[in-house]
């Protein structure tokens, strides 16, 4: 909430009023579905090593924003469409979550569907470098987790 007020520059009785009910609300909600089911997502990331993935992944980003918008305006558009399976070795569903989510971040891939130990993702371009890339992503996943 304070990273929002500052954010915002607002500063209003009626905005931080209506911040500390958002709050609330929020806090409340949460607390009301944990008691009804009683799952707990399992929280295992390191956030040291996290920055660090995450800075690294923006760079990967970057790199493939560059290379989808050359193979964009390229005269001739040609791609390699390609889907395949790309393995996983995360334990728990949030660093898995955070694996695909960081596949289909980077341009020119998605992934499709989730299968025991393994994601179907679906490149644009594909390239034979597309799975060791996504190996190299899959272990600095999982070296967030606290482990190599």
């Amino acid at each position: 909430m304070l990273l929002w007020l500052l954010m915002s520059g607002v500063y209003t009785n009626l905005v931080i009023g209506l911040g500390i009910a958002s709050v609330i609300l929020a806090v409340f909600v949460a607390r009301r579905m944990d008691a009804v089911d009683g799952m707990r997502v399992q929280v295992s990331v390191s956030p040291l090593r996290f920055v660090g993935y995450f800075i690294w992944l923006f760079v990967e980003i970057a790199k493939a924003n560059l290379a989808v918008t050359r193979l964009i305006l390229s005269p001739g558009l040609k791609t390699r469409q390609h889907l395949f399976a790309v393995p996983y070795s995360q334990r728990t569903d949030l660093a898995q979550a955070i694996f695909a989510n960081s596949i289909t971040l980077t341009p020119g891939t998605i992934t499709v569907e989730v299968e025991p130990g393994h994601f179907l993702v679906h490149a644009v371009n594909y390239s034979e470098d597309d799975p060791d890339a996504l190996a190299d992503m899959n272990r600095r996943v999982a070296a967030t987790e606290g482990r190599a």
